[in-house]
């Protein structure tokens, strides 16, 4: 008796999800839980595993082809391993669906009036026409003394309804050059390119910046350090410092948690902490749900749990969903100084950077300090300058005295 294989749920507002490679080919033998297939969705990597044992049927699904939730991907046969069984009778394609009509394409705009449509047409029309992208040629012999062309003329010419011009010829593709390689972009990336587009057409996206003096934070490491992983089992990181002087700021400052849906503003009494997180397929931004409610070590064990599932390509879809507000820090990669871009709908994001020794002044005097500039990319239609100025502040302060954290200060 032969177990259909099918695309499994995806999680919140995922319906499909790309064949990214098959682990297992027609005719060989698994084992109960063993991998068949890896789906790549929006978000993250998934696999499919074998619900017994059994052997592999035909594939119902080609890698790059895009699969709906419940498809069929295979069949679970069993036996032995050996040649691969007889492809099933092909099933009657489900109904195509029915192609959205090609746009219309746009009508070329005509050159611009050019100072040659001078002889041909008074300031007026000169002017409407250079608006409109009209020539003299376009619009022909004017009503005007001497055939000379009016407003009136172009009026009555923009009133008439056009044909759309022929579609231009498309653009032959590019031509490789024998020492490059084209490689089709995964739906991952295709994912983050989109919606990285999307905030910046969406959001009015500003960043402002600051500095931080951590030589607190580096003493408070190096002082508890041994005790906190003796206690907790993991160490104490400046990711934990960093969420927990973000926290206390955001509860300070609720309008960089919010976030606007359509007229309205959404207002949240918790926060969902995103972490960027770089992992094989590229960075991903898994959520601390309720980060408000946790201490230091909660966060710390938190973080390194998505480091390790996202490094193994294992972090789950509901724990890619439902941030209010996230951190990035290029950082550990070398980063000095940037501007993080918005992960939509959310309203702020945090970026870190590098710890680098620099002159500083200190109760007048010049000193060494190990300081690091921290960015707030904000959505200005949501929040006002002062607010977001004041809140990176705030972070500086919690930072730099962390026993601000401690006292609610």
């Amino acid at each position: 008796m032969s177990v259909e294989i099918k695309v499994p749920t995806l999680g919140e507002s995922v319906t499909t999800a790309t064949v990214a490679k098959w682990l297992k080919q027609p005719g060989e033998a698994v084992k109960e839980d063993e991998p068949i297939v890896e789906l790549e969705t929006d978000k993250v990597s998934v696999e499919v595993s074998a619900p017994k044992a059994g052997v592999i049927g035909p594939q119902a699904a080609k890698e790059g082809d895009e699969v709906e939730v419940g498809a069929l991907l295979t069949t679970l046969e069993a036996g032995k391993a050996g040649a691969a069984p007889a492809p099933a009778a092909k099933a009657a394609a489900p109904e195509a669906k029915q192609a959205a009509p090609a746009p219309a394409p746009k009508a070329e705009s005509a050159p611009a009036a050019s100072v040659a449509d001078a002889a041909q047409a008074l300031p007026a029309a000169r002017k409407l026409m250079a608006e409109n992208g009209l020539n003299a040629d376009t619009l022909g012999q004017g009503t005007g003394l001497g055939g000379r062309i009016t407003k009136g003329d172009v009026l009555g010419f923009l009133a008439q309804p056009r044909a759309a011009a022929p579609a231009a010829a498309p653009k032959p593709p590019r031509k490789d050059d024998p020492r490059e390689e084209r490689v089709k972009m995964t739906r991952l990336r295709r994912t983050v390119a989109r919606r990285l587009k999307e905030a910046q057409d969406t959001a009015a996206m500003l960043t402002t910046f600051n500095e931080i003096d951590m030589s607190g934070v580096m003493a408070l490491r190096a002082e508890y350090q041994d005790s906190f992983v003796k206690k907790h089992g993991v160490k104490l990181g400046f990711m934990s410092i960093f969420s927990r002087a973000v926290v206390a700021a955001l509860q300070e400052f609720p309008a960089i948690n919010a976030e606007i849906d359509g007229e309205d503003i959404i207002y949240r009494d918790f926060v969902n902490l995103g972490i960027a997180v770089g992992g094989p397929n590229g960075l991903v931004v898994p959520v601390i749900r309720d980060a408000d409610q946790l201490n230091f070590a909660q966060i710390e064990k938190k973080i390194a749990g998505f480091g390790k599932a996202a490094r193994e390509g294992t972090l789950k879809l509901d724990e890619l969903s439902g941030g209010t507000f996230s951190i990035t820090n290029g950082g550990i990669y070398g980063s000095l100084l940037s501007t993080p871009i918005l992960n939509a709908p959310q309203s702020g994001i945090l970026g870190m950077h590098s710890i680098q020794e620099r002159p500083v002044a200190v109760n007048g005097q010049v000193v060494i300090r190990p300081m690091m500039y921290v960015a707030l990319s904000y959505d200005h239609r949501i929040v006002d300058g002062k607010e977001a100025v004041s809140f990176l502040v705030r972070v500086k302060q919690n930072v730099e005295d962390p026993r601000r954290l401690l006292i609610e200060a």
